[in-house]
């Protein structure tokens, strides 16, 4: 994966934690989407991406979230995303009505 980002993942009360960190743009989104995709479980009913630490996110990532919710959709799971108040990243997501779409929390519940 690109030295952009990073992606960790921990079990957290049922709930599948996916936390990303730096950037996410069209240079690493496959390997990025790839690696989360990895450590999603199935029996998670609820996946929490995290982007608290995502300092950048382009419309290749916009993109890879439509299309991760979708998925998780399809598998009868909720995406919930974590981006805090004032963050670049928050910007984007209420800019493009992304938060209308997937459920965006200001920390993790």
């Amino acid at each position: 994966m690109s030295e952009l980002a990073t992606v960790t993942a921990t079990d957290l009360d049922g709930a599948r934690l996916v936390t990303v960190g730096g950037e996410i743009d069209l240079s690493n989104v496959g390997a990025v989407m790839a690696r989360i995709s990895g450590l999603i479980r199935s029996e998670s009913s609820l996946v929490i991406l995290d982007l608290s630490g995502t300092t950048y996110l382009d419309s290749a990532g916009l993109g890879m979230l439509f299309r991760l919710d979708q998925r998780l959709g399809y598998s009868r799971q909720e995406l919930c995303l974590v981006v805090p108040p004032g963050s670049p990243v928050r910007r984007v997501l209420e800019l493009t009505n992304l938060d209308q779409v997937v459920r965006v929390e200001d920390t993790i519940p």
